[in-house]
């Protein structure tokens, strides 16, 4: 195995791990994480998205798209809209139930409340997974100027933000009366689609390369669509919304220098 596989394997089970080890929160602590708290990470989160789809996505979307002269942006704005449509569609006929919500959003549904909150992140994590896989099809087919660091930032940056989301989904599970268990099942199987579709799209990377741009931003667009339609709403919900943005901000900043320094 060469060592390029090997990169490809870590940045895959990264972000996953993050998962892993955040709804492993729910063996440990006794408290379901108060109101405050889960916005603040929620805010984390957010800002790690926001930032990533920016310096690991849009940014070397339009840098490939330089022999269009004037119209180099469009393919990363084709592949945002893309990817926000995408979403919107998903987002449309998967039942699911966001934290802390009454009411459940898509198509109505007789299932549990604890299914649709599942589903409710792991809605969340495929324009995650989307995003990890094309950059590392990118890195491996050096077709996308995509160095080893910045694939590897944007892995470790997606499981800090994981790692929050995690405690964020298992935790509220057993609190409403699963077993610590199957808590921490639930919360790591909503997380099992990011390294499942990131495997995907590298095994299809050959077929891939002409239109990388264009999936680069796709992601883009998926990942803010969440961003803007879940995460801002959850983390400016009730008083002291500030924490939240603090945290937005924290966020941002970490990814971008994560980014930065391992690019």
């Amino acid at each position: 195995m060469n060592t390029q596989t090997l990169q490809a394997i870590q940045g895959v089970l990264i972000p996953f791990a993050g998962t892993a080890l955040g709804s492993g929160c729910v063996l440990f602590m006794k408290k379901e994480l108060s109101n405050p708290v889960q916005r603040m990470l929620t805010g984390f989160a957010a800002g790690v998205m926001t930032a990533a789809s920016v310096w690991s996505l849009l940014i070397p979307s339009m840098e490939q798209s330089n022999s269009w002269g004037k119209l180099g942006f469009l393919p990363a704005v084709i592949g945002f809209w893309l990817g926000t449509l995408f979403l919107l569609l998903l987002d449309h006929v998967i039942p699911h139930l966001h934290l802390n919500a009454e009411q459940a959003e898509g198509p109505k549904s007789h299932l549990a409340k604890t299914t649709m909150m599942v589903f409710a992140v792991t809605l969340h994590n495929i324009p995650e997974g989307m995003a990890v896989g094309i950059v590392i099809a990118g890195f491996l087919t050096g077709s996308a100027e995509i160095t080893a660091g910045s694939a590897l930032a944007l892995s470790v940056g997606i499981a800090i933000q994981n790692f929050p989301e995690g405690a964020i989904i298992s935790m509220p599970l057993h609190a409403q009366g699963k077993g610590k268990g199957k808590a921490f099942a639930a919360g790591v199987l909503s997380g099992a689609v990011e390294p499942v579709g990131a495997a995907l799209v590298i095994a299809a990377s050959s077929v891939f390369v002409p239109v990388m741009p264009y999936l680069l931003s796709f992601a883009a667009g998926a990942m803010m669509y969440v961003v803007v339609e879940e995460l801002i709403p959850e983390m400016s919900a009730d008083r002291h919304s500030n924490l939240g943005v603090i945290m937005f901000s924290l966020g941002f900043t970490l990814m971008m220098a994560l980014d930065v320094a391992l690019g």
